[in-house]
Parts: structure tokens; C-alpha cells; sequence
């Protein structure tokens, strides 16, 4: 079953285009990564399929309901975090989530354990006032709100920003745990990083249009990575010369420069040949491999 299945879905802004003609099917129970740049059309897919706006044109539909006729009743079963969160900042941090977990229909001495438990967990003080939390806490607390009610599907908008990296690990074992209990997941980011850490296929977006839906480990196999290499005495240019997924290969004394796209057991074979001093690994940007990709 799809849990999410979007039909030729358009959302323009006047002339502006959102997103144009845009198929995507999640999976039930799979974490889902959808990938690229600021401005591709993430969040206003997101925002399109859980009507928080109305679409120009086609269809989208979560757990096999028209999102426009039964909104209200999918987002009981949704947890969502938005890329910018926007709060009653006068509010305790507790008391903003008591008031969220009354909208669900849970015992409420469980739903006080969930935000205790998360909070816990994210290192969050309940007690502290919106206004005075820092963006990194203020995400945790968008992040308790989204989980509390143990959603079916959680959908989740550059989530990590703010937050520093012990608590983004904490993050990532946090959704790879909701999923194991039963929960579907759309991951979007603009960080490939994370997006092969956590997710099961990946859909590329690029300027409103789906351009390829991929296995991460079909991804993985396709991505290019640059490298850079210094070596103890002059670099033997024979070593690499003949690598299948080289290209832009640069020697200037002991340092070698190049662009590499497959598995790294491939390159690893290859580099361990030399005598390194030095060995930094760059994943390009969503932007490098769209053109190392497609071009």
C-alpha cells in the first residue's frame, strides 16, 4: 500500500511555479528521502499533500484518502515538523506540548509520559519559556510535538537544523525507532548525508519536477565525491591513472585532486597503493551531483 501517492500534482503561486506534474508513491512502513536544493519545490509539495495549501492542478492522496476531502482526519495521524517552526513564544515549552497532546484522542497520563520520555531524551528543559529557548530547542520542542502522539506517518522538513551534532545522532536513532514500530516516514533535506543514513529509496526533485526516484544504494553507486590525497614522497601518477569513475584528475607534487563516482571499495583499493600522509573525502552538493548525474 502507498501511503502517500501524489497524480500530476501542480501548485503555482500566480506565475511562480511550486511544483509541476508531480508523481510520488511512499511506501508503507519505508523511509522515504526527498532530496534537492533550496527552492527545487520540497516544502511546498510537503505543505500541498497535507492541504495546508489547495493544488492548482492533480491529485495527492495519505493513507488512500483524497487529502482535500478528509484533511482533517489524515493530520490525527500525522506527525509533521516544518522547516521553520513558529510558536507562542509567552508559552512553557510543557505546556505548548500538554496543549497539543490534548488534541489527540490518547490517555493523557500516556501522552504526559511520551513528552517527558522525548524530552528527556532530546535534552530539553519543559520548563523554559519559547521565547527564551534557542532555535536548536525550539526544534526539539517541534520535534516532541510531531512524535507525541506516536503517528502512522511522520513527515519531517529539514529537520536537523539548529541542532548540534550529539542531539542529531540522538534524532536519527529516534526516527529509525518510530519506524521499526510501524511508522512510515518522508524524509526531506537538501543534505545527502543524512537522506543515505536513514532512508530506504530517495526521490530527486529538481525546479518542481520529480526527476528520479532511486534506491540509496543505486544512489550511493551513482554519487561523485571528490578527493583529496597527499602522499609522503612524489605521488606515482600510475596508480590512478586507469580507476573506472575517475575524472578531473590533478597531480601538483604530493597532493592529487580528483572527482570520483561509484563504491569506494573501488577507489579504497586503489589509494591504499599509496603512501598517504593525508586522505579528505567531500561529498559534492545535491546541485554537483544533479549535473555529475544527468549530464
Amino acid at each position: 500500500m502507498n501511503v502517500i501517492e501524489t497524480s500530476k500534482l501542480s501548485k503555482f503561486y500566480g506565475k511562480e511555479r511550486g511544483i509541476e506534474n508531480l508523481d510520488m508513491q511512499v511506501n508503507e512502513g519505508e523511509i522515504f528521502g526527498f532530496i534537492g536544493p533550496n527552492g527545487a519545490g520540497k516544502s511546498t509539495t510537503i505543505r500541498t499533500i497535507l492541504s495546508i495549501v489547495h493544488p492548482t492542478s492533480g491529485s495527492a492522496s495519505i493513507f488512500g484518502k483524497d487529502v482535500t476531502k478528509y484533511g482533517p482526519e489524515i493530520r490525527e495521524e500525522i506527525g509533521y515538523l516544518p522547516s521553520e517552526i513558529f510558536y507562542y513564544e509567552n508559552m512553557k515549552a510543557i505546556d505548548l506540548l500538554r496543549y497539543s497532546a490534548s488534541f489527540y484522542k490518547k490517555p493523557k497520563n500516556h501522552m504526559e509520559h511520551r513528552i517527558q520520555t522525548l524530552a528527556k531524551l532530546l535534552e530539553l528543559n519543559l520548563d523554559k519559556k519559547i521565547d527564551d529557548l534557542s532555535f536548536g530547542n525550539r526544534k526539539k520542542v517541534g520535534i516532541i510535538q510531531g512524535l507525541l502522539h506516536e503517528p502512522k506517518l511522520i513527515i519531517l522538513d529539514e529537520p536537523t537544523g539548529g541542532l548540534d551534532p550529539l542531539i542529531q545522532q540522538k534524532f536519527f536513532n529516534l526516527i529509525q525507532q518510530e519506524n521499526k514500530r510501524g511508522a512510515s516516514v518522508l524524509f526531506s533535506s537538501h543534505i545527502l548525508g543524512e537522506v543515505q543514513r536513514l532512508c530506504d529509496r530517495v526521490g530527486i526533485i529538481k525546479e518542481g519536477k520529480m526527476i528520479k526516484v532511486e534506491k540509496i544504494s543505486d544512489l550511493l553507486e551513482k554519487s561523485t565525491k571528490r578527493f583529496k590525497l597527499t602522499t609522503k614522497g612524489k605521488a606515482d601518477k600510475a596508480v590512478l591513472l586507469n580507476i573506472t569513475g575517475i575524472s578531473e584528475l590533478v597531480y601538483n607534487g604530493n597532493d592529487i585532486n580528483f572527482l570520483f563516482r561509484g563504491h569506494l571499495r573501488d577507489i579504497t583499493k586503489a589509494i591504499a597503493k599509496l603512501d598517504l600522509v593525508n586522505l579528505d573525502v567531500n561529498e559534492p552538493d545535491l546541485e554537483e551531483i544533479f549535473l555529475h548525474y544527468y549530464r
